[in-house]
């Protein structure tokens, strides 16, 4: 049986994690609660002790449990510490390695993975301080979900909301899976994943319809066969893959300087949809006149082509087409043209951008193979395979 470590913070989010244990216990899950000093104005021990059939800590100075080093070993014996709701006070204290209390200690000791449910209000969300706690998180390893958006208690509306338990759930039983296999283990891979926004001025960006979902669901799948994987994502709404070290940016220069840093690696995997040019931006919001605004463009690096020529090249440079006609024409002329070993082609004029599955053809020196529709998680998991088997 599988067991995870529940720390719940003090926010109103902390009665969905009445909900979030029954449906781990429901699924075969073992949990072990930690109930910080917020979390106990919102829910009880006791409820959280009924629901789990198990005793719920809430102090590091239990003298009972503390004469035996009870946080060291609460932090060593669940395969999963997760906390939910993660509020920015948590968020920012993870960050920053402060251990005031029985949880914030369990989670600088623990040496197993560590997955955040966060739940605040929309400024908080999108306040500077909190971006750069979870920019940090992700670095340092820690799983940080994204949260819903909706309504919330405080009577705003926007990101902010605890995800739902099933999608907690999810998420747990994502970084509970055993590895499919260790073919790459030792292997550094870099992916990139989600579009790119260029800004215009300080309200507007040019972007472009890339969801992430194939990007991150090969990172997964890469880490999954025993990869280190670090993921540069442009702006999505997804969270990071069990395992994967996550690197956020908006813009292709910054995408481009991030897959720079993250090198040297056996194999980089570009799926990113990088936009092509950059406006000038305007320091100010363009007002509307007469006739629409004169935009310069500039052309912005070519990531692929850096890569597949940097002195630290991967062994295996992978680079991803999105086309609308010509797919095999136009994905053999740009694996020429970049220098990639592969490139990876897909029809985009449908729903592919955003949607649940890919169609694609594997464009190499040896020739064309075309895989059958698939779903994009099935596409990675045989991609993944077949990147193992290159290295």
């Amino acid at each position: 049986m599988k067991r995870i470590l529940l720390i719940v913070g003090g926010g109103i989010a902390a009665y969905k994690a009445c909900e979030l244990i029954r449906l781990c216990r429901k699924a075969g899950i073992h949990v072990t609660c930690v109930l910080t000093e917020g979390g106990q104005h919102f829910v009880t021990p006791m409820t959280l002790a009924a629901l789990s059939e198990n005793q719920v800590y809430t102090t590091l100075w239990d003298l009972k449990d503390e004469a035996e080093m009870g946080h060291i070993q609460l932090s060593r014996q669940a395969d999963l510490v997760v906390v939910a709701p993660a509020t920015a006070d948590l968020l920012a204290k993870m960050a920053a390695g402060i251990a005031d209390d029985l949880a914030t200690t369990l989670l600088l000791a623990t040496d197993k993975p560590v997955l955040a449910a966060p739940a605040m209000n929309v400024r908080m969300w999108r306040h500077a301080a909190t971006r750069r706690n979870v920019a940090q998180l992700r670095a340092d390893g820690v799983t940080v979900l994204e949260p819903d958006e909706g309504p919330m208690a405080c009577g705003e509306y926007g990101p902010g909301r605890l995800p739902e338990p099933e999608a907690i759930l999810a998420a747990i039983e994502r970084a509970l899976a055993p590895a499919t296999g260790s073919s790459l283990a030792g292997r550094h891979v870099v992916v990139t994943a989600g579009p790119t926004h260029e800004p215009i001025d300080p309200v507007r960006y040019i972007a472009n319809r890339s969801s992430g979902r194939q990007g991150y669901a090969i990172a997964e799948a890469l880490a999954r066969l025993g990869a280190r994987v670090t993921l540069v994502s442009g702006p999505v709404a997804l969270p990071t893959p069990a395992g994967v070290k996550r690197v956020d940016v908006e813009t292709a220069r910054e995408m481009a300087d991030a897959v720079e840093a993250a090198l040297p690696a056996d194999a980089a995997v570009m799926v990113a949809a990088v936009g092509d040019w950059r406006a000038e931006a305007s320091d100010q919001k363009i007002k509307k006149g007469d006739a629409p605004p004169a935009l310069s463009l500039k052309e912005n690096p070519d990531i692929l082509a850096a890569v597949a020529s940097a002195p630290r090249r991967p062994k295996l440079v992978v680079g991803f087409a999105a086309e609308t006609e010509k797919v095999i024409e136009h994905a053999t002329a740009k694996r020429t043209r970049k220098g990639a070993d592969w490139i990876v082609a897909n029809d985009v004029s449908g729903d592919v951008m955003g949607g649940e599955s890919n169609t694609i053809h594997i464009v190499t020196a040896a020739g064309v193979e075309s895989w059958e529709r698939l779903p994009k998680t099935d596409v990675a998991a045989r991609l993944a395979e077949r990147i193992a088997d290159a290295l």
